[in-house]
């Protein structure tokens, strides 16, 4: 199997879908493959990433008590069919559920707006390779992704060409953190991607580079020049905190 054959079935190879014949074939490309190696790893990494229990929201016992309390007033509705019965009584589990877990992202007691902008950061990186939706403007020219953001955010975010330093601007996308808008910025390390969501700062103030891990994923934030700043990629620490020296860098007047 060429490299592009292996490509292809990747994510059905690290999910165990393929016969046993077609696994053997990319097991072996892999042990001589180091590109095609790398993204296996990489497709490894992320499963671990998005399977893990902290991502789950476990629901207290309040939740069973509510829905106990109002599953009598379903059930004794004898008229119903047994399946329409059941049926009711799953979506008001549901919609309790939902209720109650969306309450807890929102203002989980003790999470500071940082610890949720983090989550945020970390769910948003996660879900643009998942999908492979990485950018909605696909463009290695920052004069095509700076005003392509234009009218489409209250604040226009600078694109720095980091080419030449071996960051390769992929293009970029609209995405969501917590409570407002913001520009994501794609770059491209080798067959890494690196995530940088941008968004007014709430004060002018600069602040240090503030380095933390979520999910395996390597985040870094820091404020500068009226704009707050994550970065987030599962390259190694040496790597990203050089890509964000280079970015500073290329913003500094």
């Amino acid at each position: 199997m060429n490299c592009e054959e292996v490509v292809s079935l990747l994510h059905p190879y690290t999910d165990g879908e393929l016969d046993l014949v077609r696994h053997l074939q990319i097991e072996q490309h892999l042990q001589g493959c180091a590109a095609c190696a790398e993204q296996e790893q990489h497709l490894q990494s992320l499963r671990i990433a998005i399977s893990s229990p902290s991502l789950r929201y476990q629901a207290p016992e309040s939740l069973r008590a509510r829905v106990q309390a109002t599953m009598p007033a379903v059930v004794r509705k004898r008229s119903m069919p047994a399946l329409q019965r059941a049926t009711m009584a799953a979506s008001v589990l549901l919609l309790v559920g939902m209720s109650a877990t969306m309450g807890m992202l929102l203002s989980r007691p003790g999470s500071s707006m940082d610890e949720r902008l983090a989550d945020s950061v970390v769910a948003e990186h996660v879900r643009s390779i998942q999908v492979d939706h990485l950018t909605d403007v696909v463009s290695s020219d920052r004069h095509t992704v700076k005003p392509w953001f234009q009218g489409k955010l209250d604040f226009a975010p600078n694109v720095p060409d980091l080419s030449e330093q071996g960051y390769v601007l992929s293009g970029g996308r609209l995405d969501y953190l917590v409570d407002r808008p913001v520009a994501a910025l794609v770059y491209l390390r080798r067959l890494h991607a690196i995530n940088v969501f941008i968004r007014p700062a709430p004060s002018e103030e600069p602040k240090t580079v503030h380095a933390l891990t979520r999910q395996g994923f390597h985040i870094r934030q820091w404020q500068q020049s009226g704009m707050a700043y994550w970065a987030i990629s599962d390259l190694n620490d040496e790597e990203l905190d050089e890509f964000v020296r280079q970015f500073q860098a290329a913003l500094s007047p």
